[in-house]
Formats: structure tokens, sequence, C-alpha cells
């Protein structure tokens, strides 16, 4: 299936509504979720990577710190940066062995993340995952907001199955044959069904008066 547009983006989250309740409840709450769409390449690999495990403003305050010692952000002027360096940008020890990974593999030839967006999305998951700190989650959210890929459900992001569960009323040890068969549901628009999740999740709730 093609790249989601701002338009496909916008038919897949009626689509998805007319579908589940469950869904246009979300899109009545919070609104339909933004266009979500990042530069493909080397620089937004390493935000995903910054963004494991910790909060979008922390992962961002990285990021803009090391962009600030670059005249370009490629892999070949990422690897001049010292490590002590990178740590003062807020790097951990284990995502600059990573992102230092990922540089090496693109100069060698390794990755070859200019061309992922013609493969399929096994591939693509292939290619990233074969470098060491690119899990399926950081291969899956950048195949969503650099490739653009319509059918991906991301279990593993943590945000994601909050929200499905706190939406869907399931508890919290429900396990994960049951979030898969809910995310085949949405097929073939499962990155949006992800992004209105999301949506819910970030949304803060209305003030119950308590």
């Amino acid at each position: 299936m093609a790249a989601l547009t701002a338009q496909r983006q916008a038919a897949a989250v009626r689509e998805l509504a007319s579908r589940d309740a469950d869904l246009a409840a979300i899109v009545d709450r919070c609104g339909a979720p933004p266009f979500w769409s990042r530069p493909q390449g080397f620089a937004t690999l390493v935000y995903i990577v910054l963004e494991q495990q910790v909060s979008l403003a922390s992962a961002r305050a990285s990021y803009d710190r090391v962009t600030a010692l670059l005249t370009e952000f490629s892999a070949p002027a990422f690897l001049k940066i010292e490590d002590t360096d990178l740590r003062a940008c807020g790097f951990s020890r284990q995502k600059t062995r990573y992102t230092r990974l990922i540089a090496e593999a693109m100069v060698s030839g390794k990755l070859p993340l200019a061309r992922l967006g013609r493969f399929s999305d096994e591939r693509v998951r292939a290619e990233l995952t074969a470098i060491t700190g690119v899990g399926d989650w950081t291969a899956e959210i950048y195949m969503m907001t650099a490739l653009r890929r319509p059918d991906l459900w991301p279990l593993g992001d943590l945000a994601m199955v909050k929200a499905i569960r706190d939406v869907k009323g399931l508890a919290a040890d429900s396990d994960r044959d049951r979030l898969h068969e809910l995310g085949e549901s949405y097929r073939p628009y499962r990155s949006v069904a992800a992004q209105l999740y999301w949506r819910h999740y970030l949304t803060p709730k209305a003030d119950s008066g308590r």
C-alpha cells in the first residue's frame, strides 16, 4: 500500500471510526491525530533511538544538543563527536554505543537507509533490526514516521498498549494475543489506529471536579 499522506490518513481515520465506536469516541473527544511525518535518514533514526524508554521532552533536549554540535547531521560527522560530548548531550552509555553502531553501519554500507523506502515492511524491519540497538519498536516507529507505512502495530510501545487497555477496558495483564487480534481488525490502517490510541494517551481527560 502507498505511503500515508495527510489526505490518506484523514480518510483512514474516518474509516476506522466507522468500524470501531471506541475509536470514534477518541476522535470526538480529542480530534483526529495530526499528520505525523519525519524526514527519512540518519538524524531521524538517532532521534528515535533517543526516544527509547525516556520522555519525549528528554529525547528532544538530547537531540537538540547534539544537533548544535554538527554542521550537518550525517553519519560521518556524528562519528567525529567524542563520547564525552555525547554524554554531555544526554546520551547514556548504551545510546552512545547504539547510535555509533548505526553511524558505522551507514558509513560501511551495511545499512542502506536511503533505499529502505523501496523495500517491503518485512525487509525494512530486517535491515534495521540487524543493527544492535535497533529493535522492533525503533524499526516500527521509523517505518511509521519516516517511511509513512500505513499498517504497523507497535505492541512494544507501552503508551499505546496502556491506551488500548484504558479504552477497551482490558485488564492490565491482558495477553499479547488479545492485543494482536485487536490490531488485525484495523488492517490495512493499523498505523493510523495506533496514532488514535496515542492521541487518547496524550490528551488530558476532562477534570471530573473532584
